[in-house]
């Protein structure tokens, strides 16, 4: 039995993880109004892989309002589909800001999103996507995208942690945090009806552990 209170549901996760991919089934698979990140818009992302300190800021803010805007459009109701699907969640800037910002850089970050937090609107349920550097780096490499060529592991570990330790605290809506090392949701369709089978099921606890690997969760 599908859980109607689930209507919004957004996946996360580190970069290469598998978000969109992930988000773009679930949206077909239910019909869902599909909402994805235009990460690829933004003129000073290259840049940072290549030099962070240097537009660490630029990149951000940059970041910030554009995913305020299009999480905005949320706000407004939808007669034409029952769910929603996104690959990010608004909160997933500050992972970034804190790990990236300088000091000052970060004091001016944290009085615009003072302002403008407030009114975007929370999942109702966020699927963290949890995998190791090694299968990150190994998917970042596969997928081949040249504005990730340049990003190095260290990065991508230094991220894992803020990823990790930002979830472990999460008390904005319920989460269910995915082993994403043990499960193949893209080949696998088994893997991918049993995941959307836990995500559907009536009843979430405010943090859940799906190891695909056990066929259990952990409450």
């Amino acid at each position: 039995m599908e859980d109607k209170k689930i209507k919004y549901i957004a996946i996360e996760g580190v970069i290469g993880v598998g978000k969109t991919t992930l988000a773009t089934k679930i949206a077909s698979k239910l019909n869902a109004k599909l909402v994805l990140e235009d990460f690829e818009d933004n003129p000073f992302l290259e840049k940072f892989y290549e030099n962070p300190k240097v537009y660490a800021f630029h990149t951000q803010i940059y970041f910030l309002l554009s995913r305020y805007k299009q999480l905005q459009e949320l706000n407004q109701e939808d007669l034409f589909h029952e769910y929603i699907i996104s690959d990010y969640i608004f909160e997933k800037d500050k992972i970034f800001a804190y790990l990236n910002l300088q000091d000052d850089e970060l004091k001016l970050y944290e009085k615009i999103v003072s302002f403008i937090e407030r009114t975007i609107r929370v999942p109702d349920l966020i699927i963290y996507l949890q995998s190791t550097v090694e299968r990150l780096m190994f998917n970042i490499a596969h997928r081949d995208r040249q504005i990730e060529k340049v990003i190095k592991k260290e990065y991508i570990e230094k991220l894992n942690e803020g990823y990790n330790y930002f979830f472990f605290r999460y008390k904005g809506t319920k989460v269910m945090i995915v082993n994403a090392s043990e499960i193949d949701f893209v080949n696998n369709k088994q893997d991918f009806e049993y995941l959307i089978s836990e995500i559907l099921k009536p009843d979430h606890s405010s943090i859940e552990y799906f190891n695909p690997s056990l066929k259990t969760i952990a409450k």
